[in-house]
C-alpha cells in the first residue's frame, strides 16, 4: 500500500431526505438507506465500494441525528463515534467543515474522500482508480479535484462543470483545470453545454486535504469556521453533543458549492470520469436502472401485465405481484401499506405527498 493510500479517510455524505422516492422513502427512513438494487442500501452500496481501498477505522459518515442508529444498524463495521449526527440540518458547507475538522482532529492532515451515500456507480475498480488518481495529486499539491461524468444527454436535473485545459492523464484517467461550476441549467442551455464538450455533470463528489479545505472555509465561511473549527478540541469528550448543537445553531444553511467552491483561491481540477454514474434522481430515473419486459415496463417484483406498457412498477417486497390491464406511462409503488400510482408526467408532484 502507498504512503497515498495509507493517507486516506473517506467522509460520506448521508444526510439526504430523498423526498422523490416517497413511498419507499420516508423521513424517518431517506433514499440512502432504501434498497433499490439487490439487496445492499444505497448507503451501504457506497460504503461497499471503498472495501480493499480506505479500512472501516478511516471511515466517517455524516447524517442528520435522527438517523445514527440507523446507519449504525447498516454499517456495523463503522467504530464507535464514527457516526456523526448533524442536529440541524444546514446543508453541505457545514458537513464538510464539520469532517474536515474532525479528520484532522483524528487522523492528521489526510487526504479526504468526499463521498455521496445516494448514488449508483459501477465499476467499483474504475472508481477506485479514479479516487486514487485525484488523491495523488492532492497529496503532493494544494488543489482541489472534483469528479465530471461526461454527459450523455443535455440534463437540465444536473449541475455542470467547465473544464479547462489538460493537466494530466494518469493511466488513462483524465484530468484537467476546472474553470467553473454551473447550476442546473435550462434544456436550451444544457444542449450548449454538451454540444461544446467543455462541460461534464457535476458528480458532488470531492477529494482535497483537511487542512486545505478548513482553511478554504476560514476564508469565505468565517463563521461556519469560527462555530465548527473549535469542536476539535471537544471531540470524545463529554461536552461533545452540547457543543455540536450549539455550533450548528449559530450558522446558516449553505451548499459548499456556493459557499467554497464557487469562490476559492485553491486550484481546481477534475477528473473526466468514465465509470457509470447516476443519481438516481427519482422513479423516472431507476425506471431507466431496471430491467424491461418486451412492453418496456421497468419492473423490480413482479408483474402480470395485459395490454400493458412503459409502466414502472417496484414492490418493495419482490414476491408481490402487480396487475396492469391496458394502461400506459404508469408509475406504481408498493412500500408496506403504501402505494403510489401516478402519471409519469406528474412524478414531480411526490414531493407534494411527502410533504403533506
Amino acid at each position: 500500500m502507498s504512503a497515498v493510500e495509507k493517507s486516506l479517510v473517506a467522509v460520506i455524505m448521508a444526510g439526504g431526505m430523498g423526498t422523490r422516492f416517497w413511498p419507499l422513502s420516508t423521513p424517518s427512513r431517506p433514499k440512502q438507506f432504501v434498497t433499490l438494487f439487490g439487496e445492499r442500501s444505497l448507503l451501504q452500496m457506497s460504503f461497499d465500494r471503498l472495501r480493499g481501498l480506505v479500512p472501516p477505522e478511516r471511515v466517517l459518515v455524516l447524517t442528520n441525528a435522527a438517523h445514527v442508529s440507523l446507519v449504525r444498524e447498516q454499517l456495523p463495521e463503522l467504530p464507535d463515534g464514527h457516526v456523526i449526527g448533524e442536529p440541524i440540518r444546514r446543508d453541505t458547507a457545514a458537513a464538510v467543515a464539520l469532517a474536515a475538522v474532525l479528520v484532522r482532529e483524528r487522523f492528521g492532515d489526510s487526504v479526504i474522500l468526499t463521498l455521496t451515500a445516494d448514488h449508483l456507480i459501477e465499476p467499483t475498480d474504475l472508481f477506485q482508480r479514479n479516487l486514487l488518481s485525484a488523491a495523488r495529486q492532492v497529496a503532493s499539491a494544494d488543489v482541489f479535484y472534483t469528479f465530471g461524468i461526461r454527459p450523455t444527454f443535455p440534463a437540465t436535473a444536473y449541475g455542470y462543470l467547465e473544464t479547462g485545459a489538460a493537466v494530466a492523464v494518469d493511466g488513462g484517467i483524465e484530468h484537467y483545470e476546472l474553470r467553473q461550476f454551473r447550476e442546473k441549467p435550462d434544456l436550451e442551455t444544457a444542449r450548449r453545454y454538451v454540444d461544446s464538450g467543455r462541460f461534464l455533470w457535476n458528480s458532488g463528489m470531492f477529494v482535497w486535504r483537511a487542512a486545505v479545505i478548513l482553511e478554504e472555509v476560514r476564508a469565505w465561511l468565517p463563521g461556519h469556521y469560527e462555530a465548527l473549527h473549535p469542536l476539535g478540541a471537544q471531540d470524545g469528550k463529554p461536552g461533545w453533543q452540547e457543543a455540536l448543537e450549539k455550533a450548528f445553531s449559530a450558522i446558516r444553511p449553505i451548499s459548499i458549492d456556493y459557499g467554497v467552491m464557487e469562490k476559492t483561491r485553491t486550484p481546481l481540477r477534475c477528473v473526466a470520469s468514465r465509470f457509470s454514474w447516476s443519481d438516481v434522481g427519482g422513479w423516472t430515473a431507476l425506471g431507466d436502472l431496471l430491467g424491461k419486459d418486451s412492453d418496456g415496463n421497468a419492473v423490480r417484483g413482479r408483474l402480470k401485465a395485459v395490454g400493458a406498457a412503459r409502466n414502472l412498477v417496484f414492490s418493495e417486497t419482490p414476491d408481490e405481484t402487480v396487475a396492469l390491464i391496458g394502461v400506459e406511462g404508469l408509475i406504481v409503488v408498493r412500500s408496506g401499506n403504501r402505494t403510489l400510482v401516478a402519471r409519469r408526467e406528474d412524478v414531480d408532484r411526490i414531493r407534494e405527498l411527502a410533504e403533506s
